[in-house]
């Protein structure tokens, strides 16, 4: 039995007016496609909006409504956490994360997944991590 690919249609544009566009969609099993990245929606912590993961996949907060400004804000800042690990900028394991080829320890403290930055242990979500200040402000 043969393959036969779709109709590739690309971009269409007429008198610099956009005819058709570009979309990612939703994949019928629920999980959103963004070409190498897979998005999935998860049961997340309190707090926990997103997290991007060292296998290439994206965990969003199944409680965001996908089709809210908050969805896309945190899809945005996962996608540059995803990007970071991609380049080689950033990586983490169970006992450390590294930025920039500076390694930050890592360990569980009482429960809480802590992180050693400036010679202080920090909850990881928190504020302060260098990677998280870059991935909000845009900076790579």
């Amino acid at each position: 039995m043969g393959f036969k690919l779709g109709k590739n249609r690309g971009l269409e544009a007429t008198s610099g007016e956009i005819k058709t566009k570009l979309s990612f969609g939703r994949q019928p099993s629920g999980i959103e496609s963004i070409p190498g990245t897979p998005i999935i929606p998860m049961p997340l912590e309190e707090g926990i909006m997103g997290e991007a993961n060292m296998d290439g996949t994206i965990y969003i907060n199944e409680k965001i409504d996908p089709n809210s400004f908050e969805y896309r804000q945190t899809l945005n800042h996962e996608m540059r956490h995803a990007t970071d690990m991609r380049l080689g900028k950033l990586a983490y394991d169970d006992n450390s994360v590294t930025y920039n080829g500076e390694e930050f320890p890592r360990m569980d403290i009482d429960g809480k997944d802590m992180i050693k930055v400036d010679g202080k242990w920090k909850e990881a979500g928190d504020t302060g991590f260098p990677w998280e200040n870059d991935a909000n402000n845009g900076n790579h």
